[in-house]
């Protein structure tokens, strides 16, 4: 991935101040370790998305449900979500999981699970149905996206563009994941910026940073540690080098809160936390397995967001972010 122009990094007013928002995976429970499965869609676990959204609303988070097709088609799931939705408590944004999505023309393999290796009129067709379900269940146009897995390609931010999106939430700086047949986010920066043909498109990626001694040289020991991978354990168990996505599945809290402490003494603007919606009842990803994880999950939201509230860092919707974005140009 090319790293974009210094001038279209977002420079957001003053008034802006230090802001913070989720985005919410909301997809259909599989096994993470198995290959992927078209007939893999039950949508079960958002039985328990209202107790999750309690604890973020308890927080003053307006959380963005990236919702994937079997969420967007089910019912079930539509009904909790729709719920929320016309609160004005959250938004429905669109998360593409080709190997769920109709239409179902390509081979279901784990370099086609990125979506942005499909050929692009199998990713239009199918991100157009994703967005015609979405419009359907929710009457609304979703306006923020995620490609399935990060998988953003060289066609996706056109059709982004070409479907009436404005942001894409895609990017995890600091991963790189070709090994897989996907996208190298290595370069990437934690911070918005302008994306699209026409510019129209806002990238705001997650929020990833290195923690340690040796984190100015994160990147290339990180690549080093692809082909030696003990090095990674090594220079995590000695605290000198560590990555930390800002998210509660796999990352323990006292290291978010460094995390955190480090992005905002930089001057980091804008944090995006994410995770995926099947971790909300246990057993259905490796985060959250029993009683005791979940108790964990929710114990890191009470840190993080009491730590971000006591720093001055306020919730923001996504239309606050699009607009005081936009503002400057």
């Amino acid at each position: 991935m090319l790293a974009p122009s210094p001038s279209l990094y977002v420079d957001f007013p003053d008034s802006f101040g230090r802001r913070v928002i989720v985005t919410v995976d909301t997809e259909e429970e599989f096994d993470w370790t198995q290959p992927k499965r078209r007939d893999a869609t039950s949508v079960q676990a958002v039985r328990a998305l209202p107790t999750a959204h309690a604890r973020l609303r308890e927080f003053g988070i307006q959380p963005a449900y990236l919702v994937d097709y079997p969420i967007a088609t089910t019912p079930e799931s539509v009904e909790v979500l729709q719920r929320f939705v016309a609160s004005g408590e959250a938004i429905v944004g669109a998360q593409l999981h080709p190997w769920v999505n109709p239409p179902f023309d390509e081979t279901v393999d784990a370099r086609n699970s990125f979506p942005g290796n499909l050929p692009r009129r199998t990713e239009r067709a199918k991100l157009g149905a994703l967005t015609a379900a979405i419009q359907a269940s929710f009457g609304v146009q979703p306006m923020i996206y995620r490609a399935g897995r990060y998988g953003i390609g060289p066609n996706t931010e056109a059709l982004l563009d070409e479907f009436g999106y404005r942001i894409d939430a895609s990017v995890r700086p600091l991963f790189d994941y070709v090994d897989e047949g996907g996208p190298n986010f290595e370069h990437a920066r934690a911070a918005p910026y302008w994306t699209g043909p026409e510019r129209r498109i806002l990238e705001v990626p997650l929020t990833t940073a290195f923690l340690g001694g040796l984190r100015g040289l994160g990147e290339p020991l990180f690549r080093l540690g692809a082909r030696f991978p003990t090095l990674r354990g090594l220079l995590n168990r000695s605290r000198l080098l560590n990555r930390v996505a800002l998210t509660p599945e796999g990352i323990p809290l006292d290291e978010a809160l460094m995390a955190l402490k480090l992005l905002l003494d930089g001057g980091t603007r804008l944090i995006n936390i994410s995770f995926h919606s099947p971790s909300v009842e246990p057993g259905h990803t490796p985060y959250v397995r029993d009683m005791s994880d979940l108790k964990r999950f929710y114990a890191w939201f009470d840190g993080v967001f009491g730590f971000l509230a006591r720093a001055g860092v306020e919730p923001a919707s996504i239309a606050e972010v699009l607009a005081a974005a936009e503002g400057p140009r």
